[in-house]
C-alpha cells in the first residue's frame, strides 16, 4: 500500500476552464457522502460565471479524510494551480475529449512533470465524445513528458459510450444516470479492443519494471493483486499517468476515480519529501494560499507535512487561536491539524503564501513558487480620490492573496498600474475592489513609455535677468548641444575659462539643463544628448544659483526645438511560447504589430511547442496576449525585457505627438 492506513491526503483538480472540475468535485463530495454545499459562492464566480478562486473541500471516504481542491480554470488565474499543487499529493488532472484542447493541459503537464507531483489524467464529459479514446490520447501525449497509460476501455453501443472495462482487474461495469454504475460481463464486442489495450498498459508499466518485462516476455499474466501494487509505485514516483474516464455531470466514473485515490495516492510523506519540507522540525506545514475572508480576516491556508498544531502554539511569537477545517462556506473550529491536514490559520498576521512553519517558526525555504510574470496591465485610479488609501490597502490584500495580481507606480507616466496574467484577471480584481472593500476604479490603457532625442547640433545664448528692487536675478551662459548614440542617456561638460561662470553655479546650470530635459518640444523626456557649457557672465550681487538654474533651463527650452527633435518609441525583445501548430499565425501577429521577427525555435522541454523571438514595440505588446490566446485554444504566452529605443517616423509619430499635446493642453 502506498499509504498508511487513516492518513490524510490532498488531492488538487486542475485543467482548462470549461473541463467540468467543480461538477466533478461535487460528483466526488457526494459519492463519499459529503455536502457539496458552498461553492462558487462569490459575487465573482456568480458574475463571471465561472470558479474565480480555488473551492475547497473536505470529506470522510471509507474511514480516510479527504481534502480535496479545486482550481480555477481561466488560464489568466493559473498561479492558484500553481500554489496549490506543490502541496498536493496527487493530482487530477480533469480534460475534454476534445483534441483541440489538448494544448491548454501543456502547460499543467509541465509544472507536474517538473515537480516530480503523481497525476491522473481524468478525461470528462466521454458522453459528447466524438472520436477514439485512442486517438485523444494520442494527441494528449504530444504534451506529455510521461505516458498516459490508458487504465480503462470503453464500452460502446453505437456510438455512444455507456460504460468502461478496468485493464488491471478486467472488471466490466455498465453506467447508470446518477448512481453507481452495475458490474456486468465484458461484452464480446469490446473483448478484442479490451484485450489490445491491457497490452498497452502492460507494455508501459514493464519499461519501468524488470519483473513484469520478464513476465511479459515468456507469456506470463501477473495477478491483479501484483498489478495493482505495481501501479500503484509507479504513480507514486511519477514515471507515468493513468487515464481514467467518465462523465462528472451524470455520475460516471467517479467511484473508479475514488477507488484509485484510495489505493494509489501515496500519504503526505511523500510531497513532504518531494518539496523538501521533510527534513528539519517535528512540525513543518506550509502555506498555500492566503484569504482575506469578511467577518474572519486574514486565513492562510496551511498543508501540514510533518507532525501538527494546535490551539495554543506560537508563530513566531504570537499565540494560534484559530484552525479552521475547510468546506466550502463552512469553516468549523478544530483543535488540531494533524499531520496531512489542509487547514485555515486564522488572523496569524505574521506569515505569507510560500512560507514554511517549522517549529513554530517562519522560514521562506524553497517551497515558494514563483509568482507568474505578468502580461496584461491597465492604468487605475480610484473614482473618489477620498479612496485612495483605501486603494492602496484592498491592493496590498489582493496581491497577497494572489501574486500573480502586481499593483506598482510607474515613475515616468506617473500612472498607478495594476497588472497581472489578463483582461478578465484585472477585470475580477477590479470586481473584488468594489464587492468587498467597496472601492470603486476607473481603468486605460497604459501609456507606452516614449522618449524623444535630436539629431541636429545647436549653439545657444540664455540670459536670464529680473530687477524687482534689491537684488536681482541675473544670469547669462552659452552653451553647445549635440546629439550622443542611442542608449548614452546624458552628459554635461563645461570649459570654462576665465571665471565668467564661477564654478559654485555650474551645478546650477546643469540642474536646470537636467529639469528641462523631463519634457522636451515633443512633450516627452530628452535622452541621449551631450550638453556643454563654454562661456558666460556673472553680477557680483545678482548672480546666484537660482538664476544660473533657470538659464540652463532657458537654453534648452529655446534651442531644443531648432535640434531636429525626434521620438523615439522602447523596443521589447519578446519570447511568444506556443504549441506548435499556431506557430505560422504567431508570426503574423508580430508583423501586424510592426514586430521584428528573430527567429523561432522548439521550446526547450516542452514538448510539441515554439519559441518565438522578436523585437516588438511596447505599443504592441499592451493587448498581445489577449490575441496570442485566441489563436491559440488559451495555451500562448510571452515574456519581454526592455531592449533599446528606436526613432518612429510619420503618422504614427504624428498621431503620439498631437495625443500628448493635447493631454498637457488639458491639463
Amino acid at each position: 500500500m502506498p499509504h498508511a492506513k487513516g492518513s490524510i491526503r490532498c488531492a488538487v483538480l486542475v485543467g482548462p476552464q470549461g473541463g467540468g472540475k467543480t461538477a466533478l468535485l461535487r460528483a466526488l463530495i457526494e459519492r463519499a457522502g459529503g455536502k457539496t454545499a458552498g461553492f462558487d459562492t462569490s459575487q465573482e464566480a456568480k458574475d463571471f460565471s465561472m470558479t474565480t478562486e480555488p473551492n475547497f473541500a473536505r470529506c470522510d471516504y471509507l474511514g480516510e479524510t479527504w481534502n480535496f481542491i479545486d482550481c480555477p480554470g481561466s488560464i489568466e488565474l493559473l498561479q492558484s494551480s500553481l500554489d496549490a499543487m506543490r502541496a498536493a499529493d496527487i493530482v487530477i488532472v480533469v480534460a475534454e475529449p476534445d483534441p483541440e484542447r489538448a494544448a491548454s493541459l501543456g502547460t499543467y503537464f509541465k509544472f507536474l512533470d517538473d515537480h516530480n507531483i503523481p497525476h491522473v489524467l481524468f478525461v470528462n464529459r466521454l458522453d459528447e465524445a466524438q472520436l477514439r479514446v485512442r486517438d485523444l490520447l494520442q494527441t494528449l501525449q504530444a504534451y506529455s513528458e510521461r505516458p498516459l497509460v490508458l487504465r480503462q476501455a470503453p464500452i460502446r453501443e453505437g456510438d455512444t459510450i455507456v460504460g468502461a472495462i478496468d485493464l488491471v482487474s478486467e472488471r466490466a461495469w455498465k453506467y447508470r444516470e446518477g448512481e453507481q454504475s452495475e458490474l456486468i460481463e465484458i461484452p464480446a464486442a469490446a473483448k478484442e479492443r479490451e484485450e489490445e489495450a491491457r497490452e498497452a498498459m502492460l507494455d508501459s508499466l514493464a519499461d519501468f519494471d524488470d519483473r513484469l518485462m520478464e513476465q511479459i516476455l515468456e507469456d506470463k499474466t501477473p495477478p491483479s493483486e501484483e498489478l495493482y501494487e505495481l501501479v500503484a509505485k509507479e504513480l507514486s514516483e511519477d514515471v507515468v499517468v493513468p487515464v481514467l474516464l467518465g462523465s462528472a455531470s451524470h455520475g460516471h466514473g467517479v467511484t473508479r476515480l475514488l477507488k484509485l485515490l484510495r489505493h494509489e495516492t501515496p500519504d503526505v510523506s511523500r510531497a513532504a519529501a518531494r518539496s523538501g519540507v521533510d527534513k528539519g522540525g517535528a512540525s513543518v506545514g506550509a502555506v498555500l494560499r492566503t484569504v482575506h475572508a469578511p467577518h474572519v480576516g486574514k486565513i492562510s491556508v496551511t498543508r501540514i507535512f510533518k507532525g501538527g498544531l494546535k490551539n495554543g502554539d506560537t508563530i513566531n511569537g504570537a499565540r494560534l487561536s484559530g484552525i479552521l477545517s475547510l468546506n466550502g462556506e463552512s469553516r468549523d473550529k478544530l483543535d488540531e491539524a494533524r499531520e496531512g491536514e489542509l487547514a485555515g490559520l486564522a488572523r496569524v498576521d505574521e506569515i505569507a503564501t510560500g512560507d514554511l512553519l517549522i517549529d513554530g517558526k517562519t522560514n521562506r525555504g524553497d517551497f515558494a513558487e514563483p509568482s507568474l510574470a505578468p502580461v496584461f496591465s491597465l492604468a487605475i485610479h480610484a473614482k473618489n480620490e477620498k479612496d485612495d488609501a483605501k486603494l492602496s490597502a484592498a491592493l496590498a490584500k489582493l496581491s497577497e492573496e494572489d501574486a500573480s495580481l502586481i499593483a506598482e507606480r510607474r515613475a515616468d507616466t506617473r500612472e498607478l498600474l495594476l497588472r497581472g496574467q489578463g483582461d478578465m484577471h484585472l477585470r475580477l480584481a477590479m470586481a473584488k475592489l468594489k464587492n468587498q472593500y467597496n472601492v470603486e476604479v476607473t481603468s486605460a490603457p497604459p501609456k507606452s513609455s516614449y522618449r524623444e532625442s535630436i539629431k541636429g547640433a545647436a549653439d545657444h545664448h540664455a540670459r536670464h535677468k529680473k530687477q524687482s528692487g534689491g537684488h536681482g536675478q541675473f544670469a547669462d551662459i552659452k552653451v553647445k548641444i549635440k546629439p550622443m548614440s542611442r542608449g548614452e542617456g546624458f552628459k554635461f561638460d563645461e570649459i570654462i575659462h576665465g571665471g565668467s561662470v564661477p564654478k559654485q553655479f555650474i551645478p546650477a546650470v546643469e540642474a536646470g539643463v537636467k529639469e528641462e530635459l523631463d519634457r522636451g518640444p515633443l512633450g516627452f523626456p530628452v535622452v541621449d544628448v551631450a550638453v556643454t557649457l563654454y562661456d558666460g557672465q556673472h553680477h557680483p550681487v545678482d548672480s546666484n544659483e537660482m538664476s544660473f538654474k533657470m538659464a540652463g533651463r532657458q537654453a534648452m527650452r529655446d534651442a531644443l526645438p531648432d535640434c531636429d527633435p525626434v521620438l523615439l518609441e522602447p523596443i521589447f525583445e519578446t519570447r511568444i511560447h506556443t504549441p506548435s501548430e499556431h506557430t505560422n499565425k504567431v508570426h503574423g501577429v508580430i508583423s501586424g504589430r510592426r514586430g521584428q521577427i528573430l527567429g523561432f525555435d522548439a521550446r526547450k522541454g516542452w514538448p510539441g511547442w515554439d519559441t518565438v523571438t522578436a523585437m516588438m514595440p511596447e505599443s504592441g505588446l499592451s493587448d498581445l496576449i489577449i490575441e496570442l490566446r485566441s489563436l491559440s485554444q488559451g495555451a500562448a504566452t510571452f515574456e519581454t525585457k526592455f531592449d533599446h529605443y528606436q526613432e518612429l517616423f510619420g503618422k504614427d509619430a504624428d498621431k503620439i505627438v498631437n495625443e500628448r499635446k493635447a493631454e498637457l493642453q488639458a491639463g
